[in-house]
């Protein structure tokens, strides 16, 4: 069974957010293409409260509540079957799926007997890198959507490093035309 996890396509990360990827917009037509691949479709968002310490990182984004960590407008929500909460201490930074305190992807995706992960989101460089190399860790067989995820580059080459990176740790990459119809 295979599975597409959606990460954090929130609009403080598109465009216009409070901490905007670059061109983080134009994953969303393409997850939701994919969407009709997969019988298993979750996500996961970034769910901070007011007061982190994530926000000493970072510019203050995703705040529980708020249209900025809502969901992008464009993006087919109603096909997520389970949305996975991360970062919501104040305390943890939450860049993995498998770090949500709402509820355990990993259990999740054991009960509906997933062997596949295919990951798709914002941003290549942190939330996505660490969901994918979480999940190949935990023995699902891994793939990331190349043309389904966007970096935040604080350094230009932020995003082919992370490819590179998963890549070498055994996660799979590849396009979204690539994917078998099921």
């Amino acid at each position: 069974m295979k599975a597409l996890l959606i990460v954090d396509v929130q609009n403080d990360f598109c465009p216009g957010g409070a901490l905007a990827v670059p061109d983080g917009d134009k994953v969303v037509p393409v997850i939701n293409r994919l969407m009709d691949q997969f019988d298993i479709i979750v996500a996961s968002k970034d769910w901070h409260p007011p007061q982190s310490v994530h926000f000493q990182k970072w510019p203050v984004h995703c705040v529980q509540e708020t249209p900025g960590a809502e969901f992008h407008p464009q993006l087919k929500s109603d096909a997520i079957q389970k949305v996975f909460l991360k970062g919501t201490g104040g305390a943890d930074d939450g860049y993995s799926a498998y770090e949500a305190t709402s509820d355990d992807l990993g259990e999740y995706l054991n009960s509906k007997n997933v062997t596949e992960l295919y990951v798709a989101g914002l941003a290549t460089d942190y939330c996505v890198r660490a969901s994918a190399l979480d999940a190949f860790r935990k023995g699902f067989r891994t793939f990331v959507v190349t043309d389904a995820v966007a970096a935040v580059n604080v350094k230009p080459d932020d995003g082919p490093k992370a490819l590179e990176e998963m890549r070498n740790a055994g996660v799979t990459l590849l396009r979204s035309e690539d994917i078998a119809q099921p």
